[in-house]
């Protein structure tokens, strides 16, 4: 769905590349994920997928069409959702949605639908001046939604959100990917790309250090050990014993089966520390 190769770019005026040579690609149904800490060119490589920059160079094809070619329909096929949203203050929610609505030539999603998926149903007719930032949030992915995209693009999808919302926009991403919409997502939250992402994108200063998925990363730079915490005596004891082998450890199976065990953790690597250990920059 989306092939980038050597795509490098420079702001006007600046004397430093904000891209430099970024090569990747996403497939159908995929949630990409591109980390990295404030100004490391996360939103910068996504404004040239969304056809916002142009002076850019290097190759950018998306759903089989070079980027620098795009007409007015290519946004017909994609939704977009910018961390900070921007709507009108003085319309209601489904005014909002409505106009938006209108501006597609192709078939659209009922707004009604979208309020309720993401628990702003009741609030359809509230002026969105009147809506927390959380609100305006869930908002901003109901008119990414409203044209049935192919392709998402969200920047910051979590940020805002409390818990619960935060659970129901991420069960509805997985739903999208299940249906096979490919979604480009940026962010410094960790937590959020290692639930969600296939693949992750470590970005720095422009440049992309490494792409792999969550999983592979945390096992690949975990430690192999396990961590048992248990009671002895009324007082918290903790162990750690290696994963090789750990079946048929002697220390490991009298633990189980004398002690009272109140946790056990492999000790995984958070994608925070990778990271830190693999750029040297924290996600901030």
């Amino acid at each position: 769905m989306i092939e980038v190769k050597d795509l490098s770019f420079t702001y006007p005026r600046a004397k430093e590349k904000a891209l430099r040579e970024l090569n990747f690609s996403i497939s159908k149904g995929e949630i990409f994920g591109f980390l990295g800490p404030s100004g490391a060119g996360k939103s910068t490589a996504q404004k040239i997928l969304i056809g916002i920059l142009k002076a850019y160079e290097g190759d950018v094809h998306v759903m089989g069409r070079s980027i620098a070619d795009v007409k007015s329909d290519y946004y017909e096929d994609i939704g977009v959702a910018f961390e900070f949203p921007n709507f009108y203050n003085r319309f209601t929610a489904m005014e909002n949605l409505s106009l938006f609505r209108s501006f597609y030539k192709g078939n659209t999603e009922e707004p009604r639908k979208l309020l309720a998926l993401l628990g702003l149903e009741k609030h359809a007719a509230t002026k969105v001046s009147a809506f927390s930032k959380g609100m305006k949030m869930r908002l901003n992915l109901c008119r990414a939604l409203l044209n049935k995209p192919q392709i998402l693009f969200l920047d910051e999808p979590t940020s805002g959100l409390d818990p619960v919302n935060a659970g129901i926009v991420k069960e509805l991403l997985l739903e999208l990917k299940a249906q096979g919409i490919t979604i480009l997502i940026t962010t410094h939250h960790m937590h959020a790309a290692d639930e969600l992402c296939d693949r992750v994108a470590f970005i720095v200063d422009g440049t992309i250090r490494l792409i792999d998925s969550p999983r592979t990363l945390r096992v690949q730079h975990g430690q192999r050990v396990v961590k048992v915490e248990y009671r002895e005596k009324g007082v918290l004891q903790k162990d750690e014993f290696g994963l090789d082998n750990i079946g048929s450890c002697p220390g490991f199976q009298t633990l189980l089966q004398e002690k009272y065990i109140e946790t056990i953790h492999s000790q995984d690597a958070t994608l925070e520390d990778i990271f830190i250990k693999l750029t040297g920059r924290e996600l901030k």
